[in-house]
């Protein structure tokens, strides 16, 4: 099931950020994602975007594979597809 026209445009909008450098990974992300996203993906997201912006570039970039409060989350399948998506170049 693929995510709905407002719980993408909720996903977009908290994807705008601090640092410009989340910014572009993440526009770059919706840009060839945004149609194929599941309600799972999403959920992802949500975790992702709720961190702060220097936890998220730090995964983002690989600088690291998991941070605190997402420890147990980043064993996850989906959340491994997920961040895989996101660090595509």
């Amino acid at each position: 099931m693929t995510l709905g026209n407002a719980e993408l445009y909720r996903l977009k909008s908290d994807a705008r950020r601090g640092l410009l450098e989340n910014d572009l990974i993440l526009q770059r992300f919706f840009e060839r994602y945004s149609s194929q996203l599941s309600v799972e993906d999403g959920k992802v997201l949500s975790q992702l975007l709720a961190l702060e912006d220097n936890d998220l570039m730090d995964l983002l970039i690989g600088r690291k594979d998991s941070v605190v409060g997402l420890e147990k989350e980043s064993q996850d399948e989906s959340f491994k597809a997920v961040l895989q998506k996101l660090r595509q170049k």
